[in-house]
């Protein structure tokens, strides 16, 4: 009979699976009255500086070319963005937003900030966007079986423990398209 060293940890895993899937379906409620999906906004978001080609901007969300190219699809159908060929290169198409876009990337930030309850402080909502900044960039390395390594010297797990010196921070309306928010696509 194995002894799970860190009984915490899974409840804190599925705690967080939970609150992504409620946070998700409050998202899809506050973006389907303006036609939009989740997948939808990130593309308006990572294109919303400047406009790039539709490679650039399948890498910046971490999609496949032809997976963003649907979603592109919809939006350029809906006036929110524009697909031309590039002057210097036939086969790259440059995405840009409209004017259109940008109203409906306004509203549709305001629709999701809208969506959450405000009954945590500015703090509290700091602190929670440090901690899961710090959880999604250690999934981000390569998984603790696919080392291929042998495991602690010991043969004991490790005790797991937050390096305050690794987070990055976020704010509200930063870009934070360098994290892997693939869902919805």
């Amino acid at each position: 009979m194995s002894r799970d060293p860190e009984p915490n940890l899974r409840g804190s895993y599925r705690l967080l699976a939970t609150a992504a899937r409620l946070v998700q379906r409050r998202q899809d409620e506050a973006l389907a009255p303006l036609g939009l999906t989740r997948a939808a906004v990130i593309a308006l978001e990572a294109v919303a500086p400047r406009p790039l080609n539709q490679e650039q901007l399948a890498a910046k969300v971490h999609v496949q070319s032809q997976t963003l190219g649907r979603v592109l699809a919809r939006l350029e159908s809906q006036g929110l963005v524009t697909r031309t060929r590039s002057e210097t290169d036939r086969r790259q198409l440059q995405v840009v937003l409209t004017d259109a876009g940008k109203t409906v990337l306004n509203a549709a930030r305001e629709a999701e900030n809208n969506a959450f309850p405000a009954a945590m402080d500015v703090e509290g909502w700091g602190i929670l966007q440090q901690q899961l900044a710090r959880f999604v960039e250690s999934l981000q390395g390569p998984s603790p079986d696919s080392t291929g390594g042998p495991g602690p010297p010991d043969g004991k797990t490790p005790e797991r423990t937050l390096d305050a010196s690794r987070h990055r921070h976020f704010t509200p309306g930063q870009d934070s398209t360098g994290l892997e928010i693939t869902d919805g696509y």
